[in-house]
């Protein structure tokens, strides 16, 4: 297990920060992190890990925490990293999780990587932005306005985007330093992911991962934002190994039409719908067992 960054260098120069959590000899899992977010992003009890014998692999996607940024980057070139760390970790197979804006870079994997990764979830992820995707009204449908704000941003471009990321990165810190359930500021959300904000688990990660994923600046997330509304490199309907979709009904980050879009759109792939969840899910130590139940022995949640 390790807070400090390990590093692994790419073939063209980059650095990519990551960290490994659990049972290093155990199932390895790559858990690709949401937007903004970093390599911290784990549950910290990572005893849980050792009890179900899983490795947890993280990393600072380019640009955030401590990886070397990758201006004008896909969805689909998160491949070329993942490939990296299972190569400098070993890992001949490994499953893939990704959550919200890692979602949509769990399922590149699962489509441009089928001969490493047995088993993908994308856990309350992005759908693509117009054909074959949702259109954009659908697509924007049932977000908070704040979020609707952050897409005209990103849709406005870089020099636009970039800014506004840096104010929103300063108001996230100076609320965190105060209160961290208040990290999503003025998001009307659900009574279920007021609860979960309130996990004192939650408030650790929070307090970690916030200051960490700007150490230096915002890039990455500017890149993910760029990346997730632009073409993503690959076509979900190429997926061919086995993938869990899981949303919940209440969620106002990332509305459930995305979700349904995934659901119907992911060859074969198998759903789970909460109605009471919303972006944060409701029971974090049962999901990720079922989680690790379904990427190591292919057991679909009940």
């Amino acid at each position: 297990m390790s807070e400090s960054p390990e590093i692994a260098v790419a073939e063209d120069g980059r650095e990519i920060a990551y960290a490994v959590w659990g049972d290093r000899s155990g199932f390895p899992i790559m858990l690709l992190h949401g937007t903004p977010g970093c390599r911290l992003n784990r549950w910290p009890d990572v005893d849980l890990y050792e009890r179900l014998g899983i490795c947890i692999v993280t990393h600072d996607r380019p640009g955030y925490g401590r990886s070397t940024r990758r201006r004008g980057r896909s969805v689909a070139d998160e491949v070329d990293d993942v490939r990296l760390l299972a190569d400098v970790l070993g890992l001949d197979t490994f499953g893939v999780q990704g959550g919200s804006g890692g979602g949509p870079h769990a399922l590149a994997c699962a489509a441009l990587l089928p001969e490493r990764v047995n088993r993908a979830i994308c856990v309350v992820g992005v759908a693509p932005l117009g054909s074959p995707g949702l259109e954009r009204e659908a697509w924007i449908d049932g977000q908070d306005p704040a979020n609707v704000k952050e897409f005209t941003w990103a849709e406005a471009g870089e020099d636009v985007l970039t800014p506004e990321l840096e104010r929103e990165q300063a108001g996230m810190m100076e609320r965190v330093a105060e209160d961290p359930t208040t990290v999503l500021g003025d998001f009307e959300l659900s009574a279920s992911d007021r609860s979960q904000l309130a996990r004192p688990e939650v408030i650790r990660i929070i307090r970690e991962v916030t200051p960490e994923q700007s150490v230096n600046g915002v890039g990455g997330w500017v890149d993910d934002d760029l990346a997730i509304i632009g073409p993503w490199g690959f076509d979900v309907a190429s997926i061919t190994v086995p993938v869990l979709v899981r949303y919940g009904r209440t969620d106002v980050l990332v509305p459930p039409a995305h979700g349904d879009w995934l659901a119907a759109n992911v060859p074969g792939c198998s759903v789970k719908i909460d109605d009471v969840a919303g972006h944060l899910g409701l029971d974090p130590v049962q999901e990720i067992t079922e989680n690790a139940r379904w990427l190591r022995d292919g057991i679909p949640p009940d």
